[in-house]
């Protein structure tokens, strides 16, 4: 299960990160690097300590089906909340995530109120990247712990050990390309990567809920593979009646209007 556990920590920290770094690119470009950076290292290092607390009081302290159980509901919980969007967003429902357009909007507003580039440290700037990185990284350290957590007391600290490398591999591949672009990374499909991710909490959540209740998979945990194959059926299914659904609104002002 741990090459499961880090492609999964790396494919949500990679949606994460990348709209972090909007808001950081935003804030070297307007004010400085100096504050970007100082900001995003302050806030990686509280979520590094987050993590550390919680994930080593998580396994020490709390018993194997009690976590499972628990670990799941709320992966199942965290997974239908992205899956939500992204069916809306594939269905027309809700507008696709513009990175571009944060990028244009952050630095509108940094503008408006009266931020210059400067070259010395700005608290303001700082507390921006700072507070970017946080919230965003917020859910890549519940990605990380929760994996983790449950992983760890099967097969040691790998658990753990297997969701930090996914994430950290997603943030170093974001910042990389992000020095290379020096722009908004437009080009990351991350309505695809939340869609996928989506799929894959939900289906690691259903897989811990039922674990944690006693109940014996079938094939073990070659079974996520088919809870994975089931919840992408259901959820084309759903996109393909939403669009339905939105041609028949639109539609519907047309008709009358010939009537």
């Amino acid at each position: 299960m741990q090459w499961a556990i880090t492609i999964a920590a790396f494919l949500a920290s990679a949606v994460e990160f990348v709209e972090a770094f909007t808001i950081v690119l935003v804030v070297g470009v307007t004010i400085n690097w100096r504050s970007a950076i100082v900001g995003t290292l302050a806030a990686v290092a509280a979520l590094a300590v987050i993590v550390a607390i919680f994930g080593v009081t998580l396994v020490q302290y709390v018993p194997l089906d009690a976590l499972r159980l628990a670990v799941g509901c709320i992966l199942i919980l965290f997974g239908l909340k992205w899956l939500k969007k992204a069916l809306l967003r594939y269905s027309g429902l809700k507008a696709l995530h513009d990175e571009e357009a944060i990028f244009e909007e952050t630095m509108a507003e940094l503008k408006a109120s009266g931020q210059a580039i400067t070259q010395r440290l700005q608290p303001t700037a700082v507390a921006l990247a700072f507070k970017s990185v946080f919230l965003e990284g917020l859910e890549v350290a519940f990605i990380v712990i929760t994996f983790g957590s449950n992983a760890v007391t099967q097969q040691g600290i790998g658990g753990i050990a297997s969701a930090t490398i996914g994430a950290l591999a997603a943030g170093l591949l974001v910042i990389l390309a992000g020095v290379l672009i020096k722009a908004p990374l437009t080009k990351v499909p991350e309505n695809t990567l939340k869609f996928v991710v989506g799929i894959m909490l939900t289906t690691f959540g259903t897989f811990w809920t039922a674990e944690g209740f006693g109940f014996a998979w079938p094939f073990a945990d070659a079974f996520l593979i088919i809870l994975a194959a089931l919840y992408l059926l259901a959820s084309l299914a759903i996109i393909f009646w939403l669009k339905s659904v939105r041609q028949r609104q639109l539609a519907a002002p047309a008709n009358i209007a010939h009537s």
